[in-house]
């Protein structure tokens, strides 16, 4: 990819191989990823699937609330709720894939403040178009190397 072509800033984790902890720099931003207890961490900080429901759940709160500013509507605050789990495909009746597990992320989207119907419904469509969404429901390759 060229410079030209990427977006955002450098993200650098790091952590002994010893241990689920990792830090992770984001700029001047500092942060703590962890597995819970349960799973062999010490839960310092959110598992790597959090942090993809935080990165969705933020880009979706920003897009709608950006959206509505423009429109100058009446939205006051946006809540989202996030979870994911595994299904298995042959119950998923909207999914392309019919065998395995496919993962569901269900998001809930509080919208607070006096929007009409048609409002609510146009930043639910607006959600679904959050950048962090379209990369989620896209092609991605990731390219690994080592240096």
């Amino acid at each position: 990819m060229s410079d030209a072509a990427a977006f955002g800033r450098d993200v650098v984790v790091q952590g002994s191989a010893s241990a689920f902890l990792q830090s992770v720099e984001i700029g001047a931003h500092r942060l703590r990823g962890d597995e819970p207890v349960s799973a062999g961490g010490t839960d310092e900080g959110p598992s790597p699937h959090e942090f993809l429901l935080a990165a969705l759940g933020t880009c979706t709160s920003m897009t709608i609330s950006m959206y509505a500013r423009r429109k100058k509507w009446a939205l006051e605050s946006v809540r989202v709720s996030l979870r994911q789990r595994k299904v298995p495909a042959a119950e998923c009746q909207d999914c392309a894939s019919k065998e395995g597990v496919v993962t569901e992320i269900v998001r809930e989207i509080e919208l607070v403040g006096a929007l009409d119907d048609d409002q609510r419904s146009r930043l639910l469509e607006i959600a679904n178009k959050c950048p962090v969404h379209k990369t989620l429901t896209s092609e991605i390759k990731i390219r690994s190397r080592l240096t």
